[in-house]
């Protein structure tokens, strides 16, 4: 069984990691304002961004999706991780050493899953490296070099070779205290007659990694002509590797793709190479698989999916090329940036062209051309003979279904005179015409296939002018808040003042009570907030304040909505003393206001039939009632 982590020690890994440093390995993020950071969610598919993160606060939390939490709850989230392998990711980013409870620590029996293959990997790496220097891997320094590529670009891309025997590798981690069982199902190594082999022998190979810099996989290219694999052999499916969810040289390109909000998609290794040390170092390639909608998921967070972002895809000029081209067409929509192809003169791939015309030729190349929809429009309309009204016309009853797919009408208006050119028509408006119409039955028989809430999603949350009755968080939330209603919104208020700003609502904020609120979700997070210790505990570590408010939540409806206010902006401008000041009257206010009703009421409802001694009360407690909310509404705060 495995020791439990010390919990001063996940302390430590908490306080230690900038949650928005682990956030942007995975998405690019933008101010926004009031110290938060915004970006595209992960977790789902949305076209603004309503994915925030508190970096003084250690916490994310999606407005569309509802997920929240700290640091560990995010890695946890997006790499599918247990909480103790997550924590020992963290730490060991942070250069902590971890203790653990109930029992010794054997690393090699009591790592997670993922950290073990993922170490495996990089074990493998460093062999592959090393392994490059030596005598036999010649025919691989060989190879390199005839396609422009010395020492230290090799170095660079963390190139190796893999040995020509038969368990090389095998033997080499299992001295590393790795066990048959963890390198099968690495995808290192695979079964043999009389155990684990190697399953990369006498091959190049290229280091896989995940956008967080993490190798998982290998890519190997044939080198032998005695080789009876495929040219390109790739690691198989794992728990770590799935070829749909990773892009070659994405570790490396990532943070340039956030700052030019470019991105240059090429098929090979070599090619990323090539790109990168021609200064294109916005180039990524899929590995063993099309182009398709998990990349594109990944490229969106990183380009933040706005209308001056470009999407450069190198293709092939021959058969195999354009149909690549297409198939990336068909996801083109997915993209809310501008989308280009490029093809060499000769129909020469990025390494070829940087051999024989140099650098300057590869970064001209991947400069935008030509749009991708034209090209598609180019090579479905050329399929046909024009000179014939048949041919016409089948030609534009194809192309005219893939013009329709363009959701920005404007667009697909231009698009579709555009295609009235290539196609013959003179008559560009029934061009026009039959778009529109191809495009409206396609919305009639879907719906609306937009992802997320859409924009202002967020916002409508937080008041500000909102249109329609706005629910908590997403199902199963409880009772609807309606945000126009005063008090909703003074008590949504007053507990983000309560989880960002304790030193501004204590300690008066301690002594309301649970009922003091009048919508549950509300009351719910209040219980919390006492259980935690009250808003006061806020005033030491504030991060350690936050994690007990999200501890002491009873489901995880409740934790989302705390991480939720506890990271959204305040509807004021100055939020000081007299802000929270006022917030903290109105609703104790309304609550003194409520209970002077609900004793009138008690006492209309009984009429003549209560007894004179509880008249007595009823009218005593009513008089001090009332001159409490005299003394509020006059003295404010100070009344308290």
């Amino acid at each position: 069984m495995a020791g439990r982590i010390n919990d001063d020690d996940v302390k430590a890994v908490r306080d230690a990691v900038p949650i928005d440093s682990v956030v942007s390995e995975y998405l690019q993020l933008r101010n926004a304002g009031g110290g938060n950071l915004k970006g595209l969610c992960p977790f789902h598919d949305e076209k603004s961004p309503s994915f925030q993160v508190s970096p003084a606060k250690g916490l994310f939390h999606c407005f569309g999706c509802q997920e929240g939490g700290d640091t560990i709850a995010f890695v946890m989230k997006i790499d599918h991780l247990s909480f103790s392998e997550t924590v020992e990711r963290l730490a060991a980013k942070a250069g902590i050493t971890l203790r653990y409870e109930e029992g010794g620590y054997n690393p090699s029996h009591q790592r997670g899953e993922r950290i073990r293959l993922i170490e495996a990997h990089q074990a493998a790496a460093d062999f592959y490296v090393r392994a490059l220097e030596s005598p036999e891997a010649e025919i691989g320094r060989k190879f390199l070099a005839e396609r422009g590529f010395d020492q230290d670009a090799a170095t660079h891309f963390r190139v190796g070779y893999s040995p020509a025997g038969w368990d090389h590798l095998t033997r080499y981690l299992r001295g590393k205290g790795f066990s048959d069982k963890e390198l099968i199902t690495s995808g290192l190594s695979q079964d043999g007659r009389r155990g684990p082999i190697d399953r990369f022998r006498g091959r190049l190979m290229w280091p896989i990694s995940d956008t967080a810099g993490e190798i998982v996989g290998f890519g190997a290219r044939r080198l032998r002509d005695d080789d009876n694999g495929p040219k390109y052999l790739n690691t198989p499916e794992t728990p770590i590797y799935k070829k749909s969810q990773v892009l070659y040289g994405i570790d490396l390109a990532k943070k340039d793709i956030a700052k030019a909000s470019r991105a240059v998609v090429v098929e090979g290794y070599t090619d990323v190479m090539a790109c990168h040390l021609a200064g294109v170092t916005t180039a990524i390639a899929t590995c063993g698989t099309a182009f398709g909608n998990d990349h594109i998921k990944i490229l969106r967070r990183l380009l933040m999916d706005n209308g001056s972002a470009r999407v450069i895809f190198t293709f092939d000029g021959d058969s195999a090329g354009q149909k690549a081209a297409l198939r990336a067409f068909e996801d083109d929509q997915k993209f809310a940036a501008e989308t280009y192809i490029a093809i060499a003169p000769d129909n020469m791939d990025p390494c070829d062209l940087r051999l024989a015309k140099g650098d300057d030729a590869v970064r001209d190349l991947v400069e935008p051309r030509t749009p991708l929809f034209e090209f598609a429009l180019r090579q479905i309309v050329g399929r046909y003979d024009l000179e014939t009204p048949a041919g016409r016309a089948s030609a534009l009853d194809e192309a005219a279904a893939v013009v329709a797919k363009i959701k920005t009408s404007s667009v697909q208006r231009e698009v579709a005179v555009q295609l009235a050119g290539l196609v013959g028509i003179l008559d560009q408006e029934f061009v026009v015409h039959r778009v529109a119409q191809l495009a409206r039955w396609a919305r009639d028989k879907g719906g609306d296939s937009r992802g997320g809430r859409g924009p202002g999603g967020p916002q409508d949350r937080r008041g500000g002018a909102p249109q329609q009755a706005v629910q908590a968080p997403a199902a199963p939330s409880g009772p609807a808040l309606n945000l126009r209603s005063p008090a909703h919104r003074t008590e949504r208020e007053l507990l983000k003042l309560a989880l960002q700003k304790p030193a501004l609502v204590s300690p008066a904020f301690d002594a309301y009570g649970a009922d003091e609120f009048t919508a549950p979700p509300y009351a719910a997070v209040r219980q919390c907030i006492a259980e935690a210790g009250g808003a006061e505990r806020g005033l030491g570590d504030d991060r350690e304040y936050l994690v007990a408010v999200m501890d002491a939540a009873p489901d995880n409806t409740v934790r989302s909505l705390v991480t939720e206010l506890a990271v959204e902006v305040f509807m004021g401008r100055t939020i000081d003393e007299t802000y929270a000041g006022m917030q903290l009257v109105h609703v104790r206010l309304r609550a003194v206001d409520r209970r002077i009703n609900e004793v009138q009421g008690s006492l209309a409802r009984l009429g003549s039939n209560v007894a004179p001694h509880d008249l007595a009360a009823a009218q005593n407690e009513v008089w001090v009632l009332q001159q409490y909310a005299q003394s509020l509404r006059a003295k404010g705060a100070d009344a308290l």
